[in-house]
């Protein structure tokens, strides 16, 4: 591969790290956001919440561990891992 296309493909990564950075921050709020509203929900509704939350918990760890995975990724590699990353963001709005 060529110079030209090694910086367009590291353009093009960092590109989408920060976008995917950028949603995991956002996934952070509605976690937070569904935290809030159990506290304040009833007895029932505090079940439903928690088990909500432990399950986006479980999701926003896995994103958040192929995020690291990416940034430390190689160009082979790459493709890959973003394909994992856009999977657990996609199961996260399925959840939430």
């Amino acid at each position: 591969m060529d110079n030209i296309n090694e910086k367009q493909d590291l353009i093009e990564t960092k590109t989408h790290v920060g976008k995917i950075e950028t949603q995991i921050k956002q996934w952070g709020a509605k976690v937070d956001g569904l935290v809030a509203k159990a506290d304040q929900a009833s007895a029932e509704a505090k079940t439903n919440y928690h088990e909500r939350i432990d399950d986006l918990k479980a999701k926003y760890r896995i994103a958040r561990s192929k995020l690291a995975e990416l940034k430390a990724a190689s160009n082979k590699k790459w493709e890959s891992l973003k394909t994992g990353v856009e999977t657990a963001w996609k199961e996260f709005w399925v959840v939430s």
